[in-house]
């Protein structure tokens, strides 16, 4: 079936009039960077989410994928697994380090190559190298976060994604493959308190340093395990990269416990433009995937959904941490 087939009669007249726009205005775009978030026709057409899975067949996944993220997550359908281990991470005992940036979609934290941080336990199989740190974020409280709890979203959402090292040489290979990637989300609130580990990423000399698209800083001596709560349950599922090529090859492990910071730091991070300085400010929020069916995939989770009312007690319910100083 044609592109045309596929596609609505305006849709498809609006995809050919900014294809044939983009072919005449400015420089042939990089055909594997060629995407946003919004649908942008401001002198040259950037492909939104409803046109990721049209523009380039190697996203074909995007658009005709059956195990597509993110997803809503109803609780009720999630089924609960005595058997599930407790997540484990990895840091050699060493403090991380890497480089803050502001890709123009994302802030996202790049470790430096020393230390290897692991994340292992869960549902899953391998151990799983930390790649990047990525901070997705709405314009208002509330919605920003790419996945839903019951029909519930909030106001931003931090993905982990690590590539399996047992299995693959890097991200790029795992993604192809399968159980190649895992991607931790933790979701936040807005409130009057902050998470250590996002007060140092968010604090106004480090967020200030990253204002337009390109920037980036360096930071070190970053104590990965204080983003986790102290206790937490988890639901798991297999789905997809979120972005191109929408990859089905991802164990998605969601934190039921949400995080905090202040809205002095939402707010910062909503004056960060996803433009260079010398182009009109646009803000980086809004920079996630509207939501894909879960269609007929199974959700697991470590705690019983017939007991909401039952706190996380005990060794399962915490984040172990291998390596670190005093334990956690």
């Amino acid at each position: 079936m044609g592109v045309a087939a596929r596609l609505s009669v305006p849709r498809a007249l609006v995809l050919w009039a900014a294809l044939g726009a983009a072919a005449h205005i400015g420089p042939a775009p990089d055909p594997e960077d060629w995407w946003s978030y919004k649908d942008n026709l401001q002198g040259n057409f950037v492909p939104g989410p409803p046109f990721w899975g049209l523009v380039n067949a190697a996203w074909s996944l995007c658009a005709v994928g059956k195990r597509q993220s993110p997803v809503d997550v109803e609780l009720k359908r999630v089924l609960y697994d005595p058997f599930l281990p407790p997540l484990r991470l990895s840091t050699g005992g060493e403090k991380l380090r890497g480089t803050l940036y502001n890709t123009g979609r994302h802030v996202s934290f790049l470790p430096a190559p020393r230390p290897v941080v692991n994340v292992s336990g869960g549902p899953l199989l391998y151990s799983h190298r930390l790649s990047e740190l990525r901070l997705l974020f709405g314009a208002r409280d509330g919605a920003g976060s790419e996945h839903q709890i019951n029909h519930q979203g909030f106001s931003a959402e931090v993905q982990l994604i690590h590539f399996n090292q047992e299995l693959y040489g890097n991200l790029s290979a795992a993604s192809r493959g399968p159980n190649g990637l895992a991607i931790l989300s933790l979701f936040i609130n807005v409130a009057g308190s902050s998470n250590p580990f996002l007060s140092r990423l968010l604090n106004r000399d480090t967020i200030t340093r990253i204002s337009y698209k390109n920037d980036a800083y360096f930071l070190q001596d970053l104590s990965l395990e204080l983003l986790f709560p102290e206790s937490f349950g988890f639901i798991t599922y297999q789905g997809s990269l979120s972005t191109p090529p929408c990859s089905e090859t991802v164990t998605w492990i969601l934190i039921d416990r949400a995080l905090n910071i202040t809205s002095l730091q939402m707010h910062s991070l909503r004056l960060l433009s996803q433009n260079p300085p010398s182009q009109i400010f646009q803000s980086l929020s809004g920079n996630g995937r509207p939501l894909q069916p879960l269609a007929h995939r199974a959700l697991r989770g470590n705690r019983d959904p017939r007991h909401p009312e039952r706190r996380c007690r005990g060794p399962n319910y915490r984040l172990h941490v291998d390596g670190a100083p005093h334990g956690r």
